[in-house]
């Protein structure tokens, strides 16, 4: 298989590179740098997200997408147009015309950041974003839905908890994601028969996670990793630092305090 990682140069793109040494015929990384350390199956192109043109040429000769390239952080609507709208909206249109069937896109747990942290969702739950950035990642969940019923794009949408390396907060000891499991999970993604427009959540086998990760064990998700081993170095970490109350109650954390002035602000 040849993929296209978009943002593989990034924090999320690096990890699954190294998860995913050796393991398909080409691994192409699409970013705004250059890839450094390149292995002998893989190539960079250095390009702009927001150009259909330079997405499409990147896409060429591709089998899938692992669509990682985005503003990252909440920000203005300015900066998260051209990157996270306009850029999923490329890579969906480029895989469409150059024959990628199959894309796996790097959601986040901010396109349903206002759940409660009392509730737990699942794959069903309808999204209710915490910010402009996770406005971005729902509408391009919703694009993927165009895209897989309309033109034959089958898309698996990762709602990504917390990636780094180790969880480095109570909030993230429920949504903890490891990278060998989100490479599993995205591995999923790429060649299970069953995929059409699916959501999952990118979380490891966390005790305190507030998702019901169903809908990735029936495609044969099994973390190898749980969060609750790293609780000291957590707990360290969190110590003596001032939480938002709106930043406890949801599950999308400081993004919901953000701007805030609903109804439940003390």
């Amino acid at each position: 298989m040849k993929i296209l990682i978009t943002g593989g140069a990034g924090h999320v793109g690096r990890k699954l590179r190294e998860q995913f040494a050796g393991q398909f015929e080409t691994i192409r990384v699409f970013d705004m740098v250059a890839a450094t350390d390149l292995r002998s199956n893989e190539e960079s192109v250095v390009g702009d997200i927001a150009s259909l043109e330079q997405v499409e040429r990147a896409m060429r000769g591709m089998d899938a997408c692992i669509h990682l390239a985005a503003e990252a952080n909440e920000t203005s609507w300015e900066r998260i147009l051209p990157a996270n709208i306009v850029g999923t909206w490329n890579v969906y249109e480029a895989a469409f015309r150059q024959g990628a069937k199959r894309i796996v896109f790097g959601s986040s747990n901010h396109a349903v950041g206002f759940y409660p942290r009392t509730q737990v969702i699942d794959h069903t739950a309808l999204a209710r974003p915490d910010s402009r950035y996770g406005l971005s990642k729902a509408w391009g969940e919703d694009v993927g839905q165009l895209y897989a019923d309309k033109y034959g794009v089958r898309s698996m949408h990762i709602r990504i908890g917390n990636a780094a390396d180790v969880p480095g907060s109570a909030r993230a000891l429920a949504i903890w994601v490891s990278a060998r499991d989100l490479a599993q999970l995205v591995r999923i993604g790429l060649e299970h028969p069953e995929i059409h427009n699916t959501i999952v959540y990118g979380v490891s086998r966390n005790k305190a996670c507030w998702y019901d990760n169903s809908e990735a064990y029936r495609l044969g998700y099994k973390p190898l990793d749980k969060a609750e081993d790293y609780t000291d170095e957590a707990m360290a970490a969190e110590a003596g630092q001032k939480r938002d109350p709106i930043e406890q109650q949801f599950q999308g954390g400081p993004f919901c305090a953000i701007e805030y002035v609903g109804p439940a602000r003390p």
